[in-house]
């Protein structure tokens, strides 16, 4: 009887270490391709410099804030990182040239905002390989950072812009200001915990306009400047 109890003791033991050792495995396959989740060190999510940050909009739309956005910034002599989108360069040629003239770094967000993870190395190289022939007509600028729309990425898209002579850029501190049009918590999203390195994403929205000089404001009093994502990796 005791040999049993012994038996089953250890049959149940073994069973629940082979359970957990599953649910770790499945938790970890269920994170790859996940934004935010990367095992390849070519995704950067947070720079090293530990006395700057880097403000980044991705630009689709929303050209109607953009000048109040560049004249936030220029008010309060801080920098910031334009992603531009193919599509929205080619209807806003004047718009993309003030953001350049200002002093603002420029990169790419790919041309059609498609999702970079479910593209072919071919189809990722030519979303890069459009926009970054447009915006160099227009400006005269060889960009050489790349947001993927969305943060979709694969392998194969981290392969396609290391080829093209790219960094690829996601973020530490997400606004979500596209979808919650609420200032205050923008600005709450983009301060919270707040440490040199952090890449924080926004996009040209009217509450991110609104929360802009509040967001300058609480970054500058941790000490931090505010720098062009080139500056801040």
């Amino acid at each position: 009887m005791i040999r049993n109890v012994k038996r089953f003791s250890y049959f149940i033991t073994s069973f629940a270490c082979v359970f957990i050792f599953c649910g770790v495995i499945a938790v970890w396959a269920g994170t790859e391709g996940v934004t935010g989740v990367s095992s390849d060190s070519r995704a950067i999510y947070a720079g090293s410099n530990e006395k700057a940050v880097g403000l980044m909009f991705n630009v689709y739309s929303g050209t109607e804030y953009l000048e109040d956005i560049m004249e936030t910034l220029k008010q309060n002599g801080v920098c910031a990182t334009f992603f531009i989108g193919g599509v929205w360069a080619e209807k806003n040629q004047g718009v993309l040239s003030d953001i350049v003239e200002n002093g603002f770094e420029i990169g790419s967000h790919g041309y059609f905002h498609k999702d970079h993870s479910k593209l072919g190395y071919k189809e990722n190289c030519e979303e890069m390989r459009v926009t970054h022939k447009l915006i160099k007509s227009i400006t005269g600028v060889d960009i050489k950072l790349f947001a993927p729309p969305s943060g979709a990425y694969s392998s194969v898209t981290l392969d396609a812009s290391e080829d093209m002579g790219y960094k690829t850029i996601m973020w530490s501190k997400d606004t979500i200001d596209w979808r919650d049009h609420d200032t205050e918590l923008i600005c709450k999203r983009a301060t919270d915990n707040i440490k040199g390195g952090d890449l924080i994403l926004m996009h040209p929205t009217e509450n991110t306009a609104e929360a802009l000089p509040e967001i300058i404001g609480k970054i500058k009093a941790e000490g931090l400047e505010m720098l062009g994502v080139s500056d801040v990796l």
